[in-house]
């Protein structure tokens, strides 16, 4: 057991050792990427537990929400090594390499290295690198050892295992510092910043007797509560929340019951609890508490309500910097499921979300904490005449990448423009405002059985790509998750708000009449397919 123990720590130690060349090679910027000479690493694995991920229709295919990182590669001096876990469709990555400005395609292709490791099942993909010892030392053959760096979507002690390794240092949060971002680390940093955020548990609890005691104790500081909103500590795209309803045990609410009959109501109202996934079960959901630990904190009312969001960037040298705001899209039964967002957020609240963002940056940094992180808020309408117009109440922080983080990256890439802080803007190198909207979730089973080739013969025929002279119209990903699972994402970049919400109005139009019941009596607008070449080896 020490010895287990002195080993984990040596990794430890090891991988603090590798981060602190970040901080020697690191300027101010966004992702190390002006750095001339470099190779980049990209592990786009989505270690999150696995048992909630499952929920997310094509979750497997969210690795190519880092393909905008190809991008990167209009710096005719960076090489890119990305590994995904099954292949992806070549067309795919031609797709993102003909987006690059001013590159030959030729010229960014063979500083490109794509690995897979042929393996879909459930496991993390950093957990299948790990176990591949000849694909392992193949990523080493291919960078420049005091020139490389790792990228992925979260960090956790996988991540922290393979960096170690492969000797490399990983721009992300240091997996020690994970507990900031799960639902119960997050309210304790609002707590620090003084950021304003729902009342509820101070404290993870571990069992669904100590769950229905802190719904109790919470109702009693907040008798006019309607709803609670019960967390696993971990979640994933608000999959990990269920709604507990109050409306209809009234008999048992505060000054009406006493606290131990409150608490044995609630213990069997939630077995009742609304779940954002139709698949998940109380008896699922109540196992995960367990392992997870769980929170109950007030539901927020409003007769109009939105999610808004900011996302930071904490560089090596621990300064903190605002990339973006945005009102995120919601779904579900109660609005908890992340669909989408559109960039920049409402200009009533767009700098106060700014301010409150900055304030959780500094905290996260003081501890520590790198690369991106975005905190979600709920933003209700006050009465009239009331000031602040929006009352803004932080619910969550993500210490990782999000659905926000790859359309704004694509644009910020695409665009190669500039965030101003003081306007919460975006301007292109023509001092031209963008905006966009964006989705991961453009799902529609009509859509299933598009492959990618069909899905490039639509964007050519009805012009839905994006325009580098004008630097608008709509970049797709997902798209390996649209044939089997009908499922895309798009990022729609507009001169204005409503030219971006047209143009994802088009994409949607568009696929609807390509797969609709008479789209294959019309001539497909494809290429002429070229004949299968066979070849047979002499004996």
């Amino acid at each position: 057991m020490q010895a287990l123990d002195s080993s984990a720590s040596n990794q430890v130690e090891q991988f603090r050792e590798l981060q602190k060349q970040l901080q020697v090679r690191a300027t101010a910027t966004v992702d190390l990427s002006d750095l001339e000479d470099q190779d980049i690493l990209v592990v786009p694995s989505f270690s999150v537990d696995q048992r909630e991920l499952i929920k997310i229709p094509g979750f497997l295919h969210y690795e190519e929400r880092l393909l905008f990182s190809l991008i990167r590669l209009r710096n005719p001096r960076t090489r890119l090594v990305y590994v995904t876990a099954q292949p992806m469709s070549p067309i795919v990555i031609d797709y993102y390499l003909q987006l690059l400005p001013g590159i030959p395609f030729s010229h960014a292709r063979d500083r490109l290295l794509l690995l897979s490791t042929y393996d879909a099942s459930l496991k993390p993909l950093t957990q299948k690198i790990l176990e591949r010892p000849r694909l392992m030392e193949r990523i080493r053959q291919a960078l420049r050892p005091n020139k490389s760096y790792m990228v992925c979507y979260n960090s956790t002690p996988l991540e922290r295992e393979l960096s170690v390794a492969l000797g490399l240092p990983l721009l992300a949060q240091d997996p020690d510092l994970l507990h900031w971002g799960t639902k119960s680390g997050s309210r304790k940093i609002f707590a620090e910043s003084g950021v304003p955020y729902p009342d509820g548990c101070n404290e993870s609890v571990w069992s669904t007797d100590d769950l229905a005691e802190a719904a109790a104790e919470l109702w009693e500081r907040q008798p006019h509560l309607q709803r609670m909103v019960v967390k696993l500590n971990e979640g994933f795209s608000g999959e990990g929340n269920a709604i507990l309803d109050l409306r209809n045990i009234q008999s048992v609410a505060p000054e009406t019951a006493s606290h131990s009959q409150r608490v044995a109501v609630l213990d069997e109202q939630m077995e009742k609890l609304s779940f954002q996934s139709q698949d998940e079960t109380w008896t699922n959901f109540s196992n995960r508490i367990p392992e997870l630990g769980a929170i109950v904190e007030g539901f927020i009312e409003g007769e109009e309500k939105r999610s808004p969001s900011v996302q930071g960037y904490i560089a090596p040298n621990g300064e903190v910097e605002i990339l973006s705001t945005h009102d995120q899209i919601l779904g579900g039964p109660d609005q908890q499921i992340y669909l989408g967002c559109r960039f920049p957020s409402d200009s009533a609240y767009r700098l106060r979300l700014q301010d409150l963002g900055m304030r959780v940056g500094k905290v996260l940094a003081a501890k520590g904490a790198m690369e991106r992180y975005a905190v979600d808020f709920v933003a209700v309408r006050q009465p009239e005449g009331k000031v602040p117009a929006w009352d803004l109440q932080a619910i969550e922080i993500n210490v990782r990448k999000g659905g926000t983080t790859h359309p704004f990256m694509t644009l910020n890439y695409l665009t190669n423009g500039r965030y101003d802080y003081s306007t919460g803007l975006f301007y292109s190198q023509q001092g031209q405002e963008k905006y966009y909207m964006a989705s991961d979730n453009l799902q529609k089973p009509r859509y299933q059985g598009l492959l990618p080739h069909d899905l490039m013969d639509i964007i050519a025929q009805h012009r839905l790509h994006f325009d580098s002279s004008t630097k608008t119209g709509s970049v797709f990903h997902l798209m390996g998750a649209l044939s089997e699972f009908g499922k895309l994402g798009v990022t729609c970049i507009g001169d204005s708000l409503q030219q971006a919400d047209d143009f994802y109005n088009q994409v949607v139009n568009a696929l609807d009449a390509e797969t609709g019941p008479n789209a294959l009596q019309k001539p497909l607008a494809c290429h002429p397919v070229p004949p299968i070449a066979w070849t047979m080896e002499r004996q």
